[in-house]
């Protein structure tokens, strides 16, 4: 793969099958990422939006990485809302 886009590490393929399997999965999501990957909600939000950017993630899960990053606009709309009817 181009060096640009690494290959996807083992880490990258359990959370995207953890983000793919989330709906099963009992209980507050932080406390299973925490247990799962021994990361914090930021830790792993970061890891998660920088992954989601990879175009291996998108290659190994086009149609659960294409959802995460409509969710992940769709986010950023509505903070950008926020902030404009604040100020």
């Amino acid at each position: 793969m181009h060096a640009d886009h690494p290959e996807l590490t083992d880490l990258d393929r359990e959370i995207l099958e953890f983000e793919q399997d989330w709906v099963s999965h009992a209980g507050a999501k932080e406390a299973e990422v925490q247990a799962r990957f021994a990361l914090d909600p930021t830790g792993y939000h970061q890891l998660l939006n920088r992954l989601i950017d990879n175009p291996a993630a998108e290659a190994h899960a086009p149609r659960l990485v294409r959802r995460l990053r409509r969710l992940r606009a769709t986010r950023q709309e509505q903070r950008s809302a926020r902030r404009a009817s604040a100020g």
